[in-house]
């Protein structure tokens, strides 16, 4: 279904809730008598109209980084668990490799997340790590540091 299918049809869907809403006997049933239906305030929502959100770079890769509001505390157990028992890759942010500057903890443990984010699928499951994960559109690489 192209875009603006969807976008019809979405509209279409929601005024008949609306119409179901008002006390309408005609709606959600398409045509039929809805007076057996249970009243609105007792359904659950009964379409999901998420939409996917449009990515800011028009390839569609995503990073993981981690989050600049997370306690520092957290982000060093992430970033221990990601490079031991989580078998990222960290060789690149030892002392003297392409990835150790900037030396703090953000840079080292965006670094690692997305090692292990890329090598477990680019989920966003992947990229949680206690909350102290972060997934981004921009990509995070810089000077000689490449994030793959």
């Amino acid at each position: 279904m192209g875009l603006r299918l969807k976008l019809v049809f979405a509209v279409f869907l929601l005024l008949q809730l609306l119409d179901f809403s008002r006390g309408n006997n005609v709606g959600v049933a398409y045509g039929r008598d809805a007076t057996n239906l249970p009243s609105p305030d007792r359904v659950t929502q009964p379409y999901n109209l998420k939409f996917p959100r449009k990515l800011t770079n028009p390839n569609g890769n995503s990073w993981c980084v981690a989050s600049k509001q997370a306690q520092k505390s957290d982000l060093q157990n992430s970033l221990d668990w990601v490079c031991g028992p989580g078998q990222a890759d960290c060789s690149a942010i030892q002392p003297g490799k392409q990835c150790f500057e900037p030396n703090d903890l953000v840079s080292h443990a965006s670094f690692a997340f997305n090692d292990y984010y890329k090598k477990h699928g680019g989920t966003a499951e992947a990229c949680n790590f206690g909350g102290t994960g972060v997934q981004v559109n921009k990509d995070p690489s810089h000077d000689k540091c490449i994030y793959s």
